[in-house]
């Protein structure tokens, strides 16, 4: 069921919400389930930062060393796209919908 309300992103290496209506149309039942499936996606997100932050950190120590000014590039490249997943994941983990109900 969650494969309904996520999508897998390969650039981020976790599911996001994919909802096909405003969050207010979906029950109160439905709205709890894509919350309880999203607060498992959220506790792995510090986890996925941590790994991008390892990746840029032997990204830089083999920048450090690099003498070819292609190469550098392409690394300081692979660095700044590592940087920016980690920024979009800060932002989908302080993304916490809540359970309303209709009016």
């Amino acid at each position: 069921m969650a494969q309904q309300f996520f999508l897998y992103n390969p650039r981020l290496q976790i599911d996001i919400p994919h909802l096909e209506m405003k969050w207010l149309d979906y029950n109160e039942s439905t709205q709890q389930y894509i919350l309880e499936h999203w607060e498992k996606v959220r506790g792995m997100i510090p986890d996925k930062i941590i790994e991008f932050e390892g990746r840029i950190n032997h990204k830089q120590d083999a920048l450090a060393q690099e003498e070819d000014f292609e190469k550098s590039c392409q690394l300081n490249h692979e660095i700044s796209e590592l940087a920016s997943r980690i920024n979009d994941l800060w932002i989908w983990y302080r993304t916490t919908p809540e359970i309303k109900k209709k009016d």
